[in-house]
C-alpha cells in the first residue's frame, strides 16, 4: 500500500495550523508564486493531496482544473483570507455533473432543459 504525502499552498498565516496535522507547508505571499510551487508538487509522485487557497489560487483556476483532472495529486480548493469564494463548490458540482450527468444544484440532467 502507497502512502502519500499532503501539501498545503497558500498564506503563511492560514495554513499555518495545517502543519500540525503533519502536511507539507509552502508558505507563498502571491499567485504567481503559488503557481510556481504548484507546477513542481504536481508532478511529484510523493504527493496524493494538494490544498491550496481560493484567495491565491485567484489567478490561474483554469491551469489548476487542467491540471485536477488526473487522477493523483488531488488539488483541492480550501477558504483563504477571504473566506470562500465558491471555487470549491463550483468544481465539485462541475465533477459529479461530469460523472452522473445531473447537476446537482438544479436536480436536472445535463442538456435537457
Amino acid at each position: 500500500m502507497s502512502t502519500f504525502k499532503m501539501a498545503v499552498i497558500g498564506e503563511e498565516d492560514l495554513i499555518r495550523g495545517f502543519g500540525l496535522l503533519g502536511l507539507e507547508l509552502f508558505p507563498v505571499a502571491s499567485g504567481r508564486e503559488a503557481r510556481d510551487v504548484l507546477f513542481k508538487l504536481k508532478d511529484d509522485q510523493d504527493y496524493g493531496v494538494i490544498y491550496i487557497t481560493e484567495s491565491i489560487a485567484q489567478g490561474f483556476t483554469g491551469e489548476i482544473e487542467e491540471w485536477g483532472s488526473r487522477p493523483l495529486p488531488c488539488i483541492t480548493y480550501i477558504p483563504g483570507v477571504a473566506g470562500s469564494q465558491g471555487y470549491a463548490a463550483e468544481r465539485i458540482r462541475r465533477i459529479v455533473e461530469k460523472a452522473v450527468g445531473v447537476d446537482i444544484e438544479k436536480g436536472k440532467e445535463v442538456g435537457n432543459k
